[in-house]
Order: structure tokens, then C-alpha cells, then sequence
């Protein structure tokens, strides 16, 4: 039933959201203030030793600040209990007292209606789960062991058996005093139109129930044993208990691991989903075939903020996810992505699974691109780009793609980035169509500097980089990578003095590219940079390296440096990172201004000058302390994203700031 506002709202403003968010945490003494309803607490939805989840009860609102969960009393229920909206409601109602509305007569009739058909379907499941274990079943049974289930799994998913006869699901049914509308109703019998008798939807399958959120059985999977067959998979129809568009296989399984863990994976077929889960990667859901609609990316995106989407990595596998990009790009929104991992040419999940194990397909899972690499890599693979006509109309594409995205910030943040790219991919084409005449890759006098290189080529810096830059360089791949990190900073970016004058000029540039000439066009702006800002981009980044091999998506320079982000951390703890290195510089600054200071007054230190040594002293190992107890609580956090991805203790973290 739907709820009004004003009942939801008098349910939060009597029910204050810690008493709510308390049976699933305790709260840290040092960090809460109480009498503010202001509270702290180790997230619930990821594993982690120091407090990064707060509760403000003034707002009603909880966020945490490693994974970026966040909602209200009711979303609280939903993601930590596994309960549907209308029971979430129902139980904190209760609690503050709140009565319900009345139900009207409909909305009870359409409940019974719904209780029934689900009484039907689950007797139903019970039939086939019999006939497996029956001697009708012995073939479904040894196509089974052939995909290598176990009898484990077969009993977790309630695998069953339809037995190759026109009715024996619909005569069992009948027998038991179901009459035939309602079997007509669930999608169990069909009724041709010529007025033959009905008969079985399902024959001779091996059956694998569809299950809700809360576990309940509203439709069945059907892979048939005849290999002849068609078609080899077959779903219920839709009815009032199962509606494709808003289904996952599995969530219900996958729910608890997902919020745990921070991540899910998505595959294509739900044999796929069982395959993996069984290999041990419980966080794992199938989309049953159908095109992803609104309500399944939103239902995945109450799972983990970024999921990963599997794909054959053939062309039918790479169509796929082209489609999909365009669907999820309107629907992008602060914090909530996709990424996709192309398998190997002609293997499914299972097939990785049966020749490499769990580790081989995990370390699929891992190298997945995000949306983004994958539009742009769409758009400009073939995209021919020798004259200026041809640059605006790439740009014109990007630009047009981008303008789908609803949500402002995020078609900024893809906006801006991609003008970087753009950049880099005309200087690269320019510069490559200048050798192949002979030339230097100079233009009017500004573009001298390092050797020319063909289009698509990673270039190696033409300069080497100082030891000292290495926060310097960490924070400029960073701004580079996200680009609203970098505007939301850059006043206190700008006043850092870098000790690289080179990087110093890079950090100037590159908010002129996102920010400042958003008037200009990128095929004339580009033009405008040194050959210095391009081998700077490279080495800070390794934007060169993106659309070129197997590696590309690593960005070199970047990852080799910070390699947590390897692990696509929320964005949440990338701007703590981010800070804490700003906060390293700024102390780094500070210890530059010190040294200056005593070196001046090395003759003759009055009282004053020595007070505000003393004072610049204790300021500056205040903030290194600061700095160390920031750095331990982030390292906390970057274990916990390494482990949803089931990566060893052993590897480098990346997240230190230290020097």
C-alpha cells in the first residue's frame, strides 16, 4: 500500500533514528554527542575498526563515510534486515506509536489475491523438488553432476525436475484442490486459444525456482535436458507474482553479502549466478535475461553503489554492454555507477569457473572498467579524427551522451573529464600525423620539448620526476581521475606552493581545461597547451595508456602509485585520501616556513621570534598527529575495500601518506 509523506514524516519525528540504528551498532563514546544527536558508530554495512558512520537524529539521516551508505529510518530496516518497504513501515509504526492507515477494500483483495497464487507457485515448487528426487527425475539429476552442482547446491536453490508429460504438474495441482484459473493465473498451465485442454509450461526441464526479496518462490526457470529442445532456457510469463523488469535472481542470498562486502556482481543467466555462488562469491545476481530496466538498476544500487556487470567478451557480449551504458547513463546519479568485465572469448562465468576456479573469475571481476572507459572506448575506437570536422563531431557525440545524464554533478564530472581526454587523444593524433611527415610535433613555436610519437602510442615522460614530488603527483592523478574532487579543493590546492614548478604549471592548466574555457571547443583548446601539460598527464595519470591494450584501464602512472584504487574505493574515502594528502603538503609547507624561520634568526632569536618558532613548531607536529591517526583509520577502510574483493592481506595497500 502506498504511505503519505505526512505519515512518514510524524513516524521519524517521533522515533528518533538511533533508537532505530542501535540494535545493529554500538556507538563510540569519544567521537558521539548525545545531547546534539550527533552519533558514530563502525558502519554495519562494511567491515571496519574505526568509526566512519554517522546518525544525525536533528536530520533523521545516517551516512558512512568509507562505503557511502546512507537513508533514513526506513531504508535503515530495508538494507540491514532484508525487510520490504510496507513491513519496514509497519514495525517502526509500532514502535512510535503511530497508527496505521486503513487498508481500502482493494489493495485487500489484491493481497489475497497475491498470498493465494504465492500458495499455488510454492506448492508447485515442491511438486518439481519431488520429482527430482524421484526416479523420473534421474536424467535432470545426472545433467546436474554434469554442470558439476552439488547436492548442497541443488538443495539451497531447490532445484527441481518437470517431468516430459503434458500434464502431471496440472493433474498433482488439481488433485489438491487448485482450480485451473489460478494455474492459468500463476504461469504454471497454458490455455490455447483454439479450445484445446490445457497443459504443462514446463517439460521436461530441470527447474529453478525465481525467488523475491524475502525468499518466497513467485516463478521458475526451466533449462530443458533434451538437447534438441527449444528453447534451451524458459521463464514464467509475467503475473501478478513476478514482473522480470523488477527482478534479480538471487538478491535475496546475494543482499547480506553485498551490504557486507560493498560490492555485487551481476551475470546473464541464473545458472551462471548458481555457479558462482556456489564457487563461494555470494554476492552475486542474474538479471533472467531481460534488458536492464530502471528498477532493476535501482534494486542493484540498494545492493552496492558500484556494481559489476559481467559480459561475454565476444561481440554479442560488447553490444550488450553498449546497450546497457546507454540505459544507466540517464539514470547515473552522485556516488552510484556501473562497471563491466568482458570474459574471455567464448566463456560464461561458469566456464571460468570450471577451468580456473573462484581466484580465476575473481580476477575478472577486479580488472572491470568502469562506465565511463567503457563509453569513451566505444566512441572513439573507430572514430576517425585527421580534420578538424571530424574532432568537433566526436566531441559533439560525447557532449550529446553526457547531456543525458540527469543529475547535474555527475554530467559536470563526465563533461570535464572527458574534455581532458580529448585533449590528450588530439594532441596524440596530431602529433603522430606530424611524424609520419617528419615534423617535431611544434606548433607556432609552443610544442617543443619530447619526440614525436604515432596516435595511440603511451609515450614516457621526456622529463624525470623528483622524489620529493611523489604527493604532488598522487594528488594530481587524483584531481585528474575525479575532477569534482578537484573543483570542490582547488582554492586550497591553489594556495599549496609544489615544489615541482612543472607539476605547479600542470595544476594551473588543467583546471583551465575542466573549469575555466568551458566557452572553447576541445579541437581548439588543445592546441593551446604545452607539450609539457601532456607529458605531465602522463606521468601523473597514464591518461596515455587509456584505448591502448589489455592494461590500458590501470592508468600506469596512477595506480602504480595509489594502487587502492585499483580497488574503486567510494568516492567518500578517496576525499578523505585526497585531503590527507593536501594536509601532508600544507604540513610539508609548514616545515619549509620553520627551517626559513630558524635559518633567519640563527644570530640572535628574541622572545618573540622564539615564541613563534615554538608555536610553529607544536602546530606543525599537531597536525602530523593528526595525520598519522587519519592515515591508520583510512588503512582500516582500504582492508575492508580490498577484502570485498577478496584480495590478500599481503597486498600493497597504497593508501600512506607518509613520507
Amino acid at each position: 500500500m502506498r504511505f503519505t509523506p505526512h505519515f512518514l514524516d510524524e513516524i521519524r519525528a517521533r522515533l528518533p533514528l538511533s533508537e532505530v540504528v542501535a540494535r545493529r551498532v554500538t556507538w563510540d563514546r569519544r567521537k558521539s554527542q548525545p545531547a546534539k544527536g550527533d552519533y558514530w558508530a563502525c558502519c554495519p554495512f562494511h567491515g571496519e575498526k574505526t568509526p566512519s558512520f554517522h546518525v544525525d537524529d536533528r536530520r533523521g539521516h545516517y551516512h558512512c563515510f568509507g562505503c557511502g551508505a546512507s537513508g533514513d529510518h526506513f531504508r535503515f530496516l530495508v538494507e540491514t534486515e532484508g525487510m520490504a518497504f510496507p513491513e519496514a513501515v509497519e514495525e517502526l509504526a509500532g514502535k512510535a506509536g503511530v497508527p496505521m492507515p486503513a487498508r481500502d477494500p482493494e489493495s485487500e483483495r489484491r493481497e489475497r489475491k497475491r498470498a493465494g497464487l504465492g500458495d499455488v507457485v510454492e506448492m508447485a515448487c515442491r511438486f518439481f523438488e519431488e520429482t527430482l528426487a524421484s526416479p523420473q527425475g534421474a536424467a535432470a539429476r545426472d545433467y546436474a553432476r554434469g554442470r558439476r552442482l552439488t547436492a548442497e547446491t541443488l538443495k539451497e536453490f531447490r532445484f527441481g525436475f518437470a517431468p516430459d508429460s503434458r500434464d502431471a504438474l496440472k493433474r498433482h495441482l488439481l488433485q489438491q484442490g487448485v482450480d485451473e484459473a489460478s494455474l492459468v493465473e500463476a504461469g504454471l498451465v497454458i490455455r490455447p486459444d483454439d479450445g484445446r485442454p490445457s497443459y504443462d509450461r514446463f517439460r521436461n526441464r530441470l527447474i529453478v525456482p525465481i525467488q523475491d526479496m524475502r525468499g518466497r518462490v513467485v516463478a521458475f526457470g526451466g533449462r530443458t535436458i533434451d538437447p534438441k529442445r527449444e528453447p534451451k532456457y524458459l521463464n514464467s510469463p509475467e503475473t501478478t507474482l513476478f514482473h522480470k523488469g523488477l527482478m534479480l535472481f538471487n538478491a535475496h542470498r546475494a543482499r547480506k553479502a553485498a551490504l557486507e562486502s560493498g560490492s555485487v556482481i551481476v551475470v546473464e543467466g541464473y545458472l551462471d549466478a548458481i555457479a558462482v555462488h556456489q564457487a563461494g562469491v555470494e554476492a552475486v545476481v542474474a538479471t533472467l535475461g531481460t534488458a536492464f530496466t530502471e528498477d532493476q538498476m535501482n534494486a542493484l544500487w540498494r545492493l552496492a553503489t558500484e556494481p559489476v556487470v559481467c559480459f561475454d567478451g565476444d561481440a554479442a557480449g560488447t553490444a550488450a554492454a553498449h546497450r546497457a551504458v546507454d540505459r544507466i547513463l540517464p539514470l547515473l546519479k552522485s556516488g552510484h555507477s556501473f562497471n563491466f568485465t568482458f570474459l574471455p572469448q567464448g566463456q560464461d562465468p561458469d566456464d571460468m569457473i570450471k577451468a580456473g576456479g573462484r581466484e580465476a573469475f575473481l580476477a575478472e571481476v577486479r580488472s572491470a572498467k568502469p562506465l565511463s572507459d567503457v563509453l569513451w572506448e566505444r566512441e572513439t575506437a573507430a572514430a576517425q579524427i585527421d580534420t578538424p570536422e571530424r574532432k568537433a563531431a566526436l566531441e559533439k557525440r560525447l557532449d550529446d551522451l553526457v547531456g543525458t545524464i540527469r543529475d547535474g554533478l555527475v554530467s559536470r564530472r563526465y563533461a570535464q573529464a572527458f574534455r581532458v581526454r580529448l585533449s590528450e587523444l588530439f594532441w596524440q593524433q596530431t602529433r603522430g600525423g606530424q611524424q609520419a611527415r617528419g615534423g617535431r610535433g611544434s606548433r607556432g613555436g609552443k610544442r617543443g620539448g619530447s619526440a614525436d610519437v604515432p596516435a595511440g602510442v603511451t609515450e614516457v615522460p621526456a622529463f624525470a620526476f623528483e622524489a620529493s614530488t611523489t604527493f604532488e603527483r598522487m594528488v594530481l592523478g587524483l584531481c585528474v581521475e575525479y575532477p569534482e574532487l578537484f573543483e570542490r579543493h582547488y582554492e586550497r590546492l591553489h594556495g599549496i606552493p609544489f615544489e615541482s614548478r612543472s607539476c605547479d604549471q600542470f595544476k594551473e592548466q588543467l583546471h583551465w581545461v575542466m573549469v575555466g574555457s568551458h566557452g572553447r571547443d576541445v579541437a581548439s583548446l588543445y592546441g593551446d597547451l604545452d607539450s609539457s601539460f601532456f607529458d605531465m598527464l602522463r606521468g601523473v595519470h597514464g591518461m596515455g595508456a587509456l584505448g591502448n591494450g589489455p592494461d590500458a584501464k590501470l592508468r600506469a602512472g596512477m595506480m602504480a602509485m595509489q594502487p587502492i584504487l585499483r580497488f574503486r574505493p567510494p568516492e567518500a574515502f578517496v576525499e578523505a585520501y585526497l585531503e590527507l594528502l593536501l594536509d601532508r603538503l600544507e604540513v610539508r609547507a609548514m616545515r619549509r616556513e620553520l627551517d626559513e624561520e630558524v635559518r633567519a634568526a640563527e644570530d640572535e632569536i628574541d622572545e618573540m621570534t622564539e615564541r613563534r618558532i615554538l608555536e610553529m613548531s607544536r602546530d606543525i607536529n599537531r597536525r602530523e598527529e593528526e595525520i598519522l591517526r587519519r592515515e591508520q583509520e583510512l588503512a582500516e577502510e582500504a582492508r575492508a575495500i580490498r577484502a570485498s574483493f577478496g584480495a590478500g592481506e599481503g597486498s600493497e595497500m597504497g593508501v600512506s601518506a607518509a613520507g
